[in-house]
């Protein structure tokens, strides 16, 4: 009994001008032909998990531009808050009221 691996045919790649979406299975002729329903399958799950690469991908780059915009916006207002505090004079002119002193009368 000869033992051979089972491995799917790995997907290569057809020229640029066919397009990105084609996508041509290299099948050796030692193995089994693959039937059309099989190729067919293989193709759509690709197909589904190009889809949900794209998705990801979209979803990673949001995050990315929604961090970057709530880091800039508490940047903004921290910066603004120092630049406020030291422009404050109010407390330079305050002089510190004299304390008068009462005397205690003991009843």
């Amino acid at each position: 009994m000869q033992c051979s691996s089972s491995l799917p045919p790995q997907p290569q790649k057809m020229s640029a001008s066919e397009g990105p979406s084609k996508v041509e299975f290299k099948i050796e002729e030692s193995g089994r032909k693959l039937k059309k329903a099989e190729v067919d399958f293989m193709r759509l799950i690709e197909q589904q998990n190009l889809q949900r690469v794209q998705k990801l991908q979209r979803q990673r780059r949001n995050n990315k531009l929604t961090g970057i915009a709530l880091g800039g916006t508490v940047l903004g207002i921290y910066l603004y808050s120092m630049l406020s505090v030291k422009q404050e004079k109010f407390l330079d002119d305050f002089e510190e009221p004299v304390k008068l002193e009462v005397e205690n009368k003991a009843l």
